[in-house]
């Protein structure tokens, strides 16, 4: 008996398909951010973002494009980018890490998004957070306590 097999994420262009192409990912960008702009355990990320969203939006639906296996759309506009030494510009530990990542997890739940997919897709996000985060401590160590 055949059972339908799930598309693999990760593999050609599945997950740009599972995120809904280029109207999919910028839905969820556009929630993403009102959750960023609503959420009160998230002003202290927001707060490293301009006032006006318009471009901040358009890089990350034009990174994310491409992350997810679709046009890369980021390159062929913005050009080559290092996502954890272009983040070391702020200071990103695991309260500011945490909150992003909450922002997106709540607007993953929003998307119409299997729930194979949305899990896949919150996981990976998890990825370049972490070396974010993991950047920005190589350039600014934690304080230590004294004694």
């Amino acid at each position: 008996m055949n059972t339908p097999s799930q598309p693999l994420f990760g593999v050609g262009d599945a997950s740009y398909q599972a995120a809904g192409g280029s109207a999919g990912i910028e839905r969820l960008v556009a929630d993403f951010y009102r959750i960023m702009d609503e959420s009160e355990a998230a002003q202290g990320v927001r707060s490293m973002y301009p006032e006006d969203l318009t471009l901040a939006r358009e890089k990350l639906a034009a990174f994310l494009s491409g992350w997810l296996g679709g046009p890369r759309r980021y390159a062929e506009k913005f050009g080559s980018i290092s996502i954890p030494q272009f983040h070391t510009r702020w200071p990103v530990g695991e309260a500011e890490r945490d909150a992003w990542l909450d922002c997106m997890q709540r607007a993953i739940a929003l998307q119409p998004y299997s729930p194979a997919f949305a899990d896949y897709l919150l996981t990976q996000l998890r990825v370049p957070a972490e070396r974010i985060r993991q950047a920005g401590l190589a350039i600014r160590p934690p304080a230590r306590p004294t004694d």
